[in-house]
Order: C-alpha cells, then sequence, then structure tokens
C-alpha cells in the first residue's frame, strides 16, 4: 500500500476511456509492487441518474467528470512518469508552468464530488406521485410529445387518465407513469 504524503491529483484522459484508465491502474496495483509503493486508489466519480428506456424508468451510472480519473498517491520523481505514461492518458490537470508538477486537489473537494451521491434522490425519481390536475408530457408511445393535464390518478396500477389536446380537441389517454414526464 502507498506510503507518504498521498494526495489526490487529477489525470486528464482521453474521452471515454476513463474505466480502461481505471483498469489498468488497478491491474498495476496487483502486480506491481512500484505502483503499489506509490497509488493509494483511482476514483472515477460517477453519479446514478433515472432515465426513460422503452417505456421504463432505469438507473444509469453517468460520469460526473468526463476525460478525468482521480489518484491518490505520493506523487514523487518515480510515481510521475508511471502515472504519465499509461495508455490514453493525455497529462495531469492544472501542472504548474514553472516546476511541471501537478497541483494536488483538496481533500474538501474530494469529499464534495464523492458526497454528490444521493440515493433517497434515485428512489423519489422511481416512486414518482402524480396529482390529479399536474401538467405532464407524454415521454413515451405514440402521443409522444404531447402535453396534457392528468384527470385520473391509479396508484395501485402505476397509471394515469391524462387529457391531451389533437387537433384541437380533448382527448383522454390512459399512460403509465413511466410514459409521462412533470412539465
Amino acid at each position: 500500500m502507498a506510503t507518504g504524503n498521498l494526495n489526490w491529483y487529477v489525470l486528464k484522459v482521453v474521452g471515454g476511456k476513463e474505466n480502461k484508465v481505471r483498469e489498468y491502474i488497478e491491474s498495476a496495483l496487483t502486480t506491481s509492487s512500484l505502483f503499489r509503493e506509490y497509488v493509494s486508489q483511482v476514483l472515477i466519480p460517477t453519479e446514478k441518474v433515472v432515465v426513460l428506456q422503452g417505456g421504463k424508468r432505469v438507473v444509469k451510472e453517468h460520469n460526473l467528470l468526463p476525460s478525468y480519473v482521480l489518484v491518490e498517491c505520493n506523487l514523487t520523481r518515480e510515481c510521475y512518469p508511471l502515472l504519465r505514461n499509461i495508455p490514453y492518458v493525455l497529462g495531469f490537470l492544472s501542472e504548474d508552468k514553472v516546476t511541471n508538477r501537478p497541483t494536488p486537489v483538496s481533500q474538501a473537494e474530494i469529499n464534495k464530488i464523492v458526497g454528490n451521491i444521493d440515493e433517497s434522490a434515485i428512489q423519489s425519481q422511481l416512486d414518482e406521485i402524480f396529482n390529479v390536475g399536474d401538467k405532464v408530457k407524454v415521454a413515451d408511445g405514440p402521443f409522444s410529445g404531447f402535453s396534457g393535464v392528468i384527470e385520473l390518478v391509479y396508484n395501485e396500477k402505476r397509471r394515469l387518465k391524462v387529457i391531451v389536446t389533437i387537433f384541437e380537441r380533448e382527448t383522454s389517454l390512459e399512460l403509465g407513469f413511466n410514459q409521462v414526464e412533470r412539465e
């Protein structure tokens, strides 16, 4: 395990290759004693978001900082080239122009980034409560894009009766909770 003055640094990586860089570092941590001596951990900050996919609400992970990977290490002369020469790594974020040394990220900033994940917010998005009179937009199905007002709510069936205006005429639609979004 890494010892010494451990700080967090940000690696700039090729877009979409964040996981490859993390896998490479984690693999090197298990096989290389030199890596274990200097590098403590690697982190890709993600957040969970609820998206509508195929008519269902699905929880997916979304990268908070695309093209960046956080590494906790003791950045010495020996460690710098180990990290800098990893495939898909473009360099360090905020390198000092005079000393060519990267500036570490404060622990407070790391805590702020890691603390962004709120599981209760995800659950509330999945168990969204609709009320009569709420304005919604149809997000899935043949009437996708139309806006309407909720007339009835069937919570146990997770269905809604929504009134939409089509060709200047009010039309009643019965839709699932997963087929509408709040406006």
